[in-house]
C-alpha cells in the first residue's frame, strides 16, 4: 500500500466503529439502506466484484450524497460487499478519512482536489488539463486514483430571474456592467463576499471592482446563509445571486445562470476517486463507472438535486431510480 496511507489492518477498528455509525468514531455518518439490482445495458458484461469489500464515502451535501449512493448501488449490483459511509460532515473529515483508508472510494471535484487538497493557488482553466494534473499528483502523493471525470461542472456562478434577463437582455457575466449601478446588487454568502478568489476577484475580472462608486458599492452587497441566496434572488432582493451551477433550485425557481465568459471560476468536474491498490486489483471498477460518469451532465445533476432539495425524496431512491431509468441496472 502507498506509504502515505494506513494499512488495512491499521483501520479495522475504525471501520468496525464506522460501520456501527457511532458519531464518536469521528465521521458521524448516517448512511441508511443499500439498494441494488442486476447490472444491465452497457454494464451487463462487467466482471463481478464478488469478494471485494469496499467502503464508500461522501460529503454531507445533497449532490455528493446522491453521487455516493450511485456508487454504493453500482458496486452492490456488481456483487461487492459495500459499506455505505456516505454523508460525512464536512470536506475536511471526508478527505482525511479517504487519505487514511477509512473509506476506499468517494466522488471528488477536480477544483477542490487541485486548490483545497493539493494546495495550489491558481486553478487550471482547461478542464482536461486540471483533471490530469490532479490525477497525477494525488496518485503520487497519496495513492489515490482519479477515474475519468464526468462532464458536469459544479462550480460557482451568478443567476438572475427571467424578469431581469428580459429587462436587461444579459446572458453572461461580462454584461453585468451594463446594469445601472443602483440596480447592480448582489446576494452572496458571507464567506464568498470576502474571499480573494470569490466575489472581489470575480468583480475585478469583469471590470466592476468591489467597493467603488462606479463598480459595486458595499451597500449593493447583501449576505445570506448557505442556500438562502436562491430564494432571495427569486424574490428580487438583489439582481445577481451567487449559486452553485448544478443546484436543483435553479430550475425550481426558474433562475438563469449567466455564462462565465472570462472563465474566472475554477472547474469542478466530478470524478470517482479510489484507492489505487484496490483499483489495480479490481480494474473492472473503472469499466463499471465509465459509462455512468459520461452521463452525469449539469442538466442531470440539476434534476437529481431538485428531487432531493425541492421534492424531498431520499438520495438512495433518487440514485437507484436514475440508474434504472438510464438502463444501468434492472
Amino acid at each position: 500500500m502507498h506509504p502515505v496511507r494506513r494499512t488495512r489492518l491499521a483501520v479495522v477498528s475504525a471501520l468496525a466503529c464506522l460501520g456501527m455509525l457511532v458519531s464518536a468514531c469521528g465521521l458521524g455518518t448516517a448512511a441508511g439502506p443499500v439498494r441494488s439490482g442486476d447490472l444491465a445495458g452497457p454494464l451487463a458484461d462487467v466482471e463481478s466484484l464478488d469478494g471485494l469489500e469496499i467502503a464508500v464515502g461522501s460529503k454531507n451535501f445533497s449532490e455528493n450524497i446522491i453521487l455516493g449512493k450511485i456508487a454504493v448501488t453500482l458496486l452492490a449490483s456488481a456483487d461487492a460487499d459495500v459499506t455505505d459511509l456516505t454523508n460525512i460532515p464536512g470536506s475536511s473529515a471526508a478527505r482525511q478519512a479517504h487519505i487514511e483508508g477509512q473509506i476506499d472510494a468517494m466522488w471528488e471535484y477536480t477544483g477542490t482536489g487541485w486548490i483545497t487538497y493539493l494546495g495550489h493557488d491558481d486553478p487550471i482553466a482547461d478542464e482536461q488539463e486540471q483533471y490530469v494534473a490532479v490525477r497525477d499528483e494525488d496518485l503520487e502523493l497519496n495513492g489515490l486514483a482519479w477515474l475519468p471525470p464526468a462532464p458536469m461542472n459544479n462550480t460557482y456562478g451568478f443567476a438572475i430571474t427571467q424578469a431581469t434577463a428580459q429587462k436587461y437582455g444579459i446572458t453572461k457575466l461580462s454584461q453585468m456592467k451594463e446594469v445601472p449601478v443602483a440596480e447592480r446588487t448582489f446576494c452572496v454568502e458571507s464567506e464568498f463576499a470576502n474571499r480573494p478568489d470569490g466575489l472581489p476577484g470575480m468583480l475585478q475580472t469583469y471590470d466592476i471592482p468591489q467597493g467603488e462608486a462606479d463598480g459595486v458599492p458595499e451597500s449593493n452587497l447583501k449576505t445570506y446563509q448557505t442556500g438562502a441566496v436562491y430564494s432571495a434572488t427569486e424574490k428580487g432582493e438583489c439582481t445577481f445571486g451567487e449559486v452553485f451551477t448544478t443546484d436543483g433550485r435553479i430550475v425550481a425557481l426558474d433562475l438563469t445562470v449567466l455564462e462565465d465568459d472570462r472563465e474566472y471560476f475554477p472547474k469542478y468536474n466530478v470524478s470517482l476517486v479510489i484507492d489505487d491498490e484496490m483499483l489495480q486489483a479490481h480494474p473492472q471498477i473503472a469499466d463499471l463507472f465509465a459509462p455512468v460518469a459520461e452521463r452525469l451532465t449539469d442538466e442531470v445533476l440539476i434534476e437529481l438535486n431538485a428531487k432531493v432539495d425541492v421534492e424531498g425524496l431520499e438520495p438512495v431512491d433518487v440514485a437507484y431510480d436514475w440508474l434504472v431509468s438510464e438502463g444501468f441496472i434492472s
